[in-house]
């Protein structure tokens, strides 16, 4: 399996060029006989407080089918990017591959109902590394059985949002901000993850569509592990939400525990906003989060950094965890160490349109 990440594209200076970065995750199922498989099915089990019959339920089948993969180290990719052909690899620890190539703006591409413009590309094993060898060996320990000498993994696609270098740019959280999830409760949150389907923050998908139209280019920045892309990838589009650059978080069962700590990356989610900003510093940015987790406290700190280009930081309010301090307190002493009326909260999504009006002009 070639998982290949949603990316983006920023012009090179003084130049045509567009510096593309592709990105993605080489893993291989674990079969029914493999025998990490039924460990961490009853570990999913536990802690959803479910039996086995929900092993033929489809949404908890989808959603575990995602986690129940082996990770493939140190194999090379080769990569078809806007007509060229480079290397991908060594996968690292984690089965993650990244990067970089200049691309002429020929090779862009648009449809013809959208301003978006983007670079599709793939992936592809390269089937004359020696890291091959391990890859059979690896298959042929988790699978238990023989694997055949001429191995066809399917290849991977994704594609490369192109942003300009000046415009606005949205960097939104995923969950309580546009999927309701309701990270505060641990229970609500696994069952939201596992169990039911993904719904829509009412009216989020037509807002962000109405400021897409307007040019603005968006970026979805979340705690959730990098095995959901797939998963949010279909909601994205059946929710109606734009496409954007997807940066979620490195994830792996042993580092979860209790298995309900799904959002506690919050150093690498503040670092990964603060690389955004970093390549595009003529652009402007509304940070939009919610209050469930630490989005206040990181969007803040993250607006001292950058102050000419942060220009709103909006946060929905949602149920805090028992004993957080009150969103009230919260708000109010982050306002006190900001610039006034950078950042507001809103409950619907209507408030935070008539928010970010204003900035947007």
């Amino acid at each position: 399996m070639i998982a290949c990440f949603p990316t983006y594209a920023r012009q090179l200076p003084n130049t045509d060029l567009w510096k593309v970065k592709v990105a993605g995750m080489l893993a291989v199922p674990l079969p029914e006989s493999s025998r990490w498989r039924s460990p961490a099915l009853a570990m999913l089990r536990r802690a959803l407080e479910v039996g086995p019959e929900y092993d033929a339920d489809p949404i908890f089948q989808a959603r575990v089918a995602a986690f129940l993969f082996q990770r493939v180290v140190g194999c090379r990719l080769r990569l078809q990017v806007g007509g060229h052909e480079l290397e991908g690899g060594p996968t690292d620890r984690l089965g993650h591959f990244e990067q970089s190539v200049d691309v002429d703006p020929s090779r862009l591409s648009s449809p013809s109902d959208s301003t978006t413009h983007w670079i599709t590309y793939q992936a592809q094993l390269d089937t004359s590394d020696q890291q091959v060898r391990r890859l059979h060996s690896m298959l042929r320990e988790t699978a238990g059985r023989e694997i055949p000498e001429h191995l066809d993994l399917p290849a991977g696609g994704g594609r490369v949002e192109c942003i300009p270098h000046a415009g606005l740019s949205v960097i939104s959280d995923i969950d309580d901000t546009v999927k309701l999830t309701n990270v505060a409760d641990r229970r609500e949150l696994l069952a939201n993850t596992f169990l039911r389907p993904f719904q829509a923050v009412q009216g989020m998908a037509e807002l962000y569509h109405q400021w897409q139209a307007a040019g603005t280019a968006f970026h979805y920045v979340s705690s959730s592990p990098w095995q959901l892309a797939g998963c949010l990838g279909d909601f994205f589009q059946d929710a109606g939400l734009p496409t954007g650059s997807m940066h979620l978080s490195h994830f792996r069962f042993k580092d979860m525990t209790p298995l309900g700590r799904l959002t506690s990356k919050k150093r690498s989610k503040r670092r990964a906003i603060e690389k955004i900003l970093a390549d595009f510093p003529g652009r402007r940015f509304v940070l939009v989060g919610d209050s469930g987790e630490k989005d206040p406290e990181i969007y803040a700190t993250v607006a001292r950094r950058f102050p000419q280009q942060v220009v709103a930081i909006a946060i929905r309010e949602v149920a805090s965890k028992p004993r957080a301090k009150s969103l009230t307190d919260r708000i109010e002493h982050l306002r006190n160490r900001l610039p006034a009326g950078l950042l507001t909260t809103f409950r619907e999504a209507s408030e935070l349109a008539e928010r970010v009006a204003s900035v947007a002009e």
